[in-house]
């Protein structure tokens, strides 16, 4: 595995249920914001969304279900809700494991759905923000997963081609992103890692 991952000079991650084990969290704080708005709670389809920022979400819910929720409110309520949980998720292990391997090695980003508040506070406490060249979130691009724009700014930002760079990602959604931006993506499936390579 790290051999087939040396071959790249930089290392993209997504976040949430790729580097931190936040989606049971991030369900929760749906599961309160569902209640207390009153649209459905379906736990496997709101996981599927992971990666699109929670004004996406709730459009999405709106869409679904024809309703007409106002999303900045919402999301508001869900990103309250998911900042009061005072363990939010620890790091993954097969992730982490790369991480600590190339500390100094290679470049190496986040590249995540969640806001830029949230997304430092939470790299912050799992102490994983001070091996990161850079943070790319949902607050510094307008087009998001499954758009390659969060990808290729991060790769950007590292002074790095997107053939250089490989992505680590937990949802299709992320997968699509990955190779819209023409890299080559790590799934992280059941606590391992699946290869999934860009082909034209």
């Amino acid at each position: 595995m790290l051999e087939r991952i040396d071959k790249y000079h930089a290392l993209i991650f997504d976040m949430d249920g790729t580097l931190i084990d936040t989606m049971p969290a991030h369900l929760h704080a749906w599961e309160a914001t569902a209640a207390h708005f009153g649209f459905p709670f379906s736990r496997q389809w709101l996981h599927s969304l992971g990666g699109m920022p929670s004004y996406k979400i709730v459009a999405e819910v709106n869409s679904q279900y024809g309703l007409s929720l106002e999303p900045d409110e919402v999301s508001r309520y869900k990103m309250d809700t998911f900042a009061s949980i005072e363990q939010p998720g620890e790091p993954i292990e097969c992730t982490l494991q790369i991480v600590e391997h190339f500390i100094g090695k290679k470049k190496m980003a986040v590249g995540t759905g969640s806001q830029r508040q949230s997304a430092l506070r939470l790299l912050t406490m799992t102490n994983l923000l001070q091996h990161m060249d850079t943070v790319v979130t949902a607050t510094d691009v307008e087009k998001h997963k499954p758009n390659p724009d969060t990808f290729l700014q991060a790769a950007e930002k590292m002074g790095m081609k997107a053939q250089d760079c490989v992505v680590f990602e937990d949802t299709a959604l992320g997968l699509q992103a990955a190779h819209a931006a023409k890299m080559d993506c790590f799934l992280v499936d059941n606590g391992e890692l699946v290869f999934y390579p860009y082909s034209k």
